[in-house]
């Protein structure tokens, strides 16, 4: 979309997208937005054609599903390999998303769930044998996340 500017009706259907992707139809996004169903499947076809939309992906509870473990391990990496040795740390048994940090030391931020310490301490030893400084490592409780709500916008207009 980058000859085309985000717009209220694009806002619209990212925010019914990010509540439930799954469940949501384009008739259900097109009724929220005073669209056309036509229009909202184009809409989210250019949306996902140029990169706004990556993909679709279950929430996974990880306690629930056997991993009651979630550390986050807050990295330093040289700069000019911060950002190129993310889909190594990626391969690594147990983490499950990595984060570039563009402010203060630690610029890398490792996601990683297991069952047991046994589990997570091989994801550290891993990270510093790529030559990565881990700097702290936190144990989270709980994680939820929730629609961005800056594209919530109450509706649009059918302009296609």
């Amino acid at each position: 979309m980058a000859d085309e500017p985000i717009d209220d009706v694009d806002r619209a259907i990212l925010h019914a997208l990010q509540e439930d992707a799954r469940n949501m139809s384009s008739g259900d996004i097109a009724e929220r937005t005073g669209t056309s169903d036509s229009t909202v499947r184009k809409r989210i076809q250019r949306l996902e054609e140029s990169g706004v939309v990556k993909g679709y992906e279950a929430s996974v509870d990880y306690q629930k599903s056997g991993y009651p473990l979630r550390m986050l391990l807050f990295c330093t990496a040289s700069i000019p390999e911060r950002g190129t040795i993310i889909p190594e740390i990626l391969e690594i048994e147990g983490v499950v998303s990595v984060q570039e940090l563009v402010t203060g030391e630690q610029n890398l931020l490792v996601t990683a769930v297991g069952e047991s310490d046994n589990d997570i301490t091989p994801v550290a030893q891993e990270l510093l044998d790529m030559g990565l400084t881990v700097a702290d490592e936190v144990l989270v409780r709980s994680h939820e996340t929730t629609p961005f709500g800056k594209f919530d916008t109450g509706g649009g207009r059918d302009d296609e």
